[in-house]
């Protein structure tokens, strides 16, 4: 191992800068929004199509490295991010900081399919294991960069010219990280790919339900009573969970079978999200971050399973959650001023727990013969 890490330092090195950068990057939005709705002289509802721009962004930079899989290497998603980052610290109007978002997703998206599958490959048998770090190392972005923000004195210009500083310095030390270590193989494959929509639909809300809960609950605890500044704390600590959670799965996702996981994350956050709309909001919201940070590893190893290990399977899996990021909110953000004080945890409580019924009632139809796949 102590070799393995010797030979693909860098690659590890540009992999959990990269990821701490992603975490950064996606958790500034919500706690952005209200001091961008005032820059802008707009209302929140609106300015939260940044969130939007971001997984607009998503989707095209996995269109990307499923148009050009071997042309794309880790510097260039670092400098798409660079040029988002720094389009979000200028934000001379809105429409920059649109493009912002979009160039920031792009690099963000294309970055979890160049970095994932090059680890996997360079570290042979302890592949999974390092895969598993350098996703829980967006957690510590996710985490600090909030902070970052309050300190800052809730100033957007500063918090992203400090991304884009971590973005140069990565890619500085990135060189030709994992170059030809884990890419996709030249030749298509012939074979017919078949995507299994109920599983792959599924995926898309449930991460749906994540980027909603990053990118719109801290303006959802504002209308619950809670302080801007107390709101940017939660999500942290939200955060902190989150990464707790990911770090767990390493450790308990070979003892369930990966929906059953899914499942269970589903019904906790659907929990949460009640208590929050009847007892304490805060509370109720940093264990939502528990229960969302399990999403996506158990998902995409259910589907996965499903569907195979055709070269486009992760390319679907991964398109199929941007979907659901882009879409949820762009439909809840005009929506939060009329939800009332408590309804954004409301919907999500009921949207959750009508996702475990489907997933208790309809196991079969979701992974047919896969049931039983582990998570990873």
């Amino acid at each position: 191992m102590r070799t393995l890490l010797k030979t693909h330092a860098a690659l590890l090195f540009a992999s959990i800068a990269s990821f701490i950068l992603m975490g950064a990057g996606q958790s500034l939005y919500g706690p952005t929004l209200p001091a961008y709705a005032r820059a802008f002289a707009m209302d929140v509802s609106t300015v939260g199509l940044l969130v939007s721009s971001h997984w607009v962004g998503c989707a095209l930079g996995v269109g990307i490295m499923f148009a050009y899989p071997h042309k794309i290497t880790p510097r260039h998603v670092l400098l798409l991010m660079l040029a988002g980052a720094l389009l979000l610290a200028w934000g001379a109007h809105f429409g920059i900081a649109l493009a912002g978002g979009v160039l920031f997703g792009a690099g963000y998206g294309a970055a979890t399919v160049v970095f994932n599958p090059r680890v996997l490959a360079a570290f042979g048998p302890r592949g999974p294991a390092m895969v598993s770090l350098i996703n829980a190392c967006f957690g510590i972005g996710a985490i600090a960069a909030p902070l970052v923000f309050v300190a800052l004195n809730n100033n957007p210009a500063p918090t992203f010219l400090i991304c884009a500083g971590l973005a140069a310095l990565i890619w500085v030390f990135a060189g030709r990280a994992g170059r030809g270590v884990g890419e996709p193989a030249a030749a298509a494959a012939t074979a017919a790919f078949a995507p299994h929509w109920p599983i792959l639909v599924f995926h898309g809300l449930a991460i749906a339900i994540e980027a909603s809960l990053i990118g719109l609950g801290p303006t959802a605890l504002i209308r619950a009573g809670v302080g801007e500044v107390r709101a940017a704390e939660l999500l942290s600590i939200f955060f902190i969970g989150f990464l707790i959670a990911r770090v767990a799965l390493t450790f308990i996702a070979h003892r369930l079978p990966a929906l059953t996981t899914a499942t269970l994350a589903l019904a906790g956050c659907g929990l949460a999200s009640l208590f929050s709309a009847t007892v304490l909001p805060s509370a109720g919201f940093v264990a939502m971050g528990f229960c969302a940070g399990l999403f996506f590893p158990s998902m995409f190893v259910a589907a996965s399973a499903t569907m195979g290990d055709h070269p486009r399977t992760a390319v679907a899996i991964i398109a199929a959650g941007m979907v659901g990021g882009i879409l949820a909110p762009l439909i809840l953000s005009p929506a939060l001023p009329y939800m009332g004080s408590f309804g954004f945890f409301w919907v999500f409580g009921a949207v959750t727990l009508a996702m475990v019924a489907a997933a208790i009632f309809g196991r079969a139809r979701l992974l047919g013969p896969a049931a039983h796949a582990p998570a990873a």
